[in-house]
């Protein structure tokens, strides 16, 4: 499959780099790909990476559990029991930020669990996603069109008060040109919401290279706090708060362990990703750092 590099940074321009890590796909392919680090400004990116025609085969598999709704295993499992909480929390913190319910758009909605919950909430919902087999499992679920792209006309335009990326940005290949797209259709005084990994968690540095959460090739990018807030500085966007996943941290410390040992160990799992969170609750002198991140952002 062909795969192409980058020769300069994604967030500054800079054309110096440094290996990082080097992780295998453990879902698809087993091969292996090097993360780098910009020497400049230390974003970690995947580089080389398959380019866009052909990333689309590093998805196709059962165990890519965002694009299906089956519970054949106990990762499964989890995960669909985890999903109806985590989604309840989500609509919570959108309403809390954004009382006045207006036009939302979910960027990458998988099979259309959280836009439904949305629509349940009274928003008016827009969504993509470029999968078709849960583009359509998502279509059927809301009764309504769910787009391929945010290039699609009827999405094009159109303007948002909330625009939600749940563990998206990370996968996007056009990644500056996707932050520009957001900030020009945002609403006054609306709200991006963008949910990545965190690959300065504890558990990232407990599991190293098995870090599941790492998900080569198919995460392109591997943002800190640091570098996202130079992301967006760089589109004339503003970082308003961090709030953490806690469900994140035993999901991913599950998958690791499995990567890792062979077999899952479900209660060194349950203790890493307790510890993980505890490490990384906020405090007066830092900011939250647990396995994943939901950014809150703004216009400038």
């Amino acid at each position: 499959m062909p795969l192409e590099i980058l020769k300069t940074c994604p967030v500054c321009n800079a054309s110096n780099f440094a290996k990082h890590i080097t992780a295998e796909d453990y879902t698809v392919s087993n091969k292996e790909f090097t993360i780098q680090e910009c020497t400049e400004c230390h974003f970690l990116f995947t580089n080389p990476r398959p380019d866009s025609s052909s990333i689309g085969d590093y998805y196709q598999s059962k165990d890519y559990i965002s694009h299906h709704d089956e519970a054949n295993s106990l990762m499964s499992k989890v995960y669909n029991m985890v999903r109806n909480i985590t989604i309840a929390g989500k609509i919570k913190m959108i309403d809390s930020i954004q009382p006045s319910k207006g036009n939302i758009l979910d960027i990458g909605c998988g099979t259309g669990s959280f836009i439904m919950a949305c629509k349940k909430d009274g928003w008016n919902i827009n969504a993509t996603e470029p999968d078709t087999e849960a583009r359509n499992i998502a279509s059927n679920r809301v009764g309504a069109t769910i787009y391929d792209n945010i290039n699609n006309v009827d999405i094009a335009n159109k303007t948002f008060d909330i625009i939600t990326l749940w563990h998206v940005l990370e996968h996007v290949h056009l990644l500056n040109e996707t932050i520009e797209w957001i900030r020009e259709h945002l609403n006054p005084g609306g709200k991006i919401i963008i949910a990545v990994p965190n690959p300065q968690s504890f558990d990232a540095k407990k599991y190293g290279r098995f870090w599941a959460a790492f998900d080569v090739p198919r995460h392109l990018y591997h943002f800190t706090s640091e570098t996202m807030k130079l992301l967006l500085d760089r589109h004339g966007l503003t970082l308003k708060d961090i709030k953490p996943m806690w469900f994140d941290s035993f999901y991913v410390s599950m998958l690791s362990t499995k990567y890792k040992s062979k077999s899952s160990n479900l209660p060194d799992s349950v203790a890493t990703g307790l510890l993980s969170n505890i490490k990384g609750r906020s405090n007066k002198n830092r900011e939250v750092n647990t396995s994943s991140l939901i950014y809150i952002i703004t216009k400038q």
